[in-house]
């Protein structure tokens, strides 16, 4: 189900998974080209002609807003105790989001100079919710309620529907009781595409979040511009990096968690022991049997999946940073000892007794996060991505009279002679 490398073969590896990354929307772009052009021309019959052609759905006759009265239905019959789980993760996500807020700013400088910087709300967001093989109440939450904490005006969402129209109702009771009323049933290229452009029905958005698969990363990545996006999310991804001190059985969930996802995911462990090794294969297959998406993770163990063999903990260090996962999960004695060594990760776990669903679902930081090797320069979804800034620049007489001959100099560097001038006729 899954190789173990060690010495050179850990190169060969690493030169295959990174192949994984460009194969990634190359063979799907003529396709969410073509989308996004019909969608931005023909707005909502586009949205129906795909509907049809892909899922079946006579969305024309069922209509893309799902009714305020399906969601407060739905909010009605959901499990009292599932209910109380949105509420007390939305809570949990809140209060990490709050505290990272920044704040707009001024600072009064010599000669009256005045500088700053204004932080103010988008005024409209498009959540990007998957659905297909499963449905995720909780991208939802991390979608929406670091965009309420920055006080995002209008929020509005997109999930598929099946054949019937239908979306899982945990999704529609969440959006109830984020107090969300705008929810379309489409999904895919043609979702990104109504966000970007806006349809009849879709308003255009000033910026889209959600992960999604690859024909919703692919029009993600060719829509920014017209719209903001968050980031160009892949096949999920985890590596954890472990010592002697690890239980081998609570390795193998934590791998196992993240290859349920997808067969394109990726899930590795990375030890100086052989025998953790070795456990950690036996106690994937033990573990994998009962699943009901064996299938899915077997494949993904076969194709993304490895047991990398390090010299120490220094090279794993190493290999986790060049790949910059996803999710890092630090399976040592001493965790916090060894963090400083590990510099580019979406997420990081530390310690025996915090498995990567902790933060799927609970803890409160966003799992929004950069995959495909983006952690080296991206960072997970956060309450700042909501807000948009303005720099403040307000010089007195005085302060622009001691500042022109600096910038007459660097202006006829530059030969922008016209930019000298707008100085100089101010201080004559």
């Amino acid at each position: 189900m899954i190789t173990v490398y060690q010495d050179s073969e850990i190169e060969s590896f690493l030169q295959r998974f990174q192949s994984r990354r460009q194969e990634i929307g190359v063979e799907v772009e003529a396709a969410v080209r073509e989308i996004l052009r019909d969608v931005e021309k023909l707005g909502d019959a586009a949205l129906y002609t795909y509907a049809g052609k892909f899922d079946r759905v006579p969305l024309e006759e069922i209509g893309l807003l799902v009714p305020e009265s399906q969601l407060q239905a739905a909010h009605k019959n959901l499990d009292p105790s599932l209910l109380q789980a949105l509420r007390s993760a939305r809570e949990n996500i809140a209060r990490f989001h709050s505290r990272a807020v920044p704040q707009s700013w001024m600072s009064w400088e010599a000669d009256g100079i005045i500088l700053g910087q204004r932080l103010l709300p988008l005024d409209r967001v498009g959540i990007y919710v998957p659905g297909g093989r499963a449905a995720y109440p909780s991208s939802l939450l991390m979608g929406v309620v670091p965009a309420q904490v920055a006080g995002v005006r209008e929020i509005v969402i997109t999930t598929p529907c099946d054949g019937n129209g239908n979306i899982h109702a945990t999704i529609l009771a969440a959006a109830w009781e984020l107090g969300i009323r705008q929810v379309y049933r489409v999904g895919g290229a043609q979702a990104v595409a109504a966000l970007a452009y806006g349809t009849q029905t879709i308003p255009r958005v000033d910026k889209i979040v959600g992960p999604g698969n690859i024909y919703v990363a692919t029009a993600k990545k060719m829509v920014y511009g017209t719209t903001g996006i968050d980031m160009v999310a892949g096949p999920s991804e985890v590596v954890v990096v472990a010592d002697e001190t690890a239980d081998p059985a609570y390795i193998a969930a934590d791998l196992l968690a993240q290859a349920e996802h997808d067969p394109l995911a990726s899930a590795i462990l990375i030890t100086p022991s052989r025998e953790l090794a070795r456990a950690t294969a036996g106690q994937l297959n033990r573990l994998a049997a009962p699943l009901p998406r064996k299938s899915i993770i077997a494949e993904a163990l076969r194709h993304y999946g490895a047991l990398l063999i390090s010299k120490d903990l220094h090279e794993a260090a190493a290999l986790s940073n060049r790949l910059a996962p996803e999710h890092l999960g630090l399976h040592l004695d001493d965790p916090w000892r060894w963090l400083p060594a590990f510099v580019c990760a979406g997420a990081i776990f530390l310690g025996h007794h915090s498995p990567e669903a902790v933060g799927d679902y609970w803890a409160g930081p966003n799992h929004i996060l950069p995959t495909n090797g983006s952690a080296r320069f991206a960072s997970p979804l956060r309450t700042e991505d909501f807000l948009r800034a303005s720099s403040l620049v307000c010089y007195t007489q005085e302060g622009l009279t001691k500042a022109s001959p600096f910038i007459q100099q660097f202006a006829a560097s530059e030969g922008l002679l016209a930019h000298a001038q707008s100085v100089t006729i101010r201080v004559k």
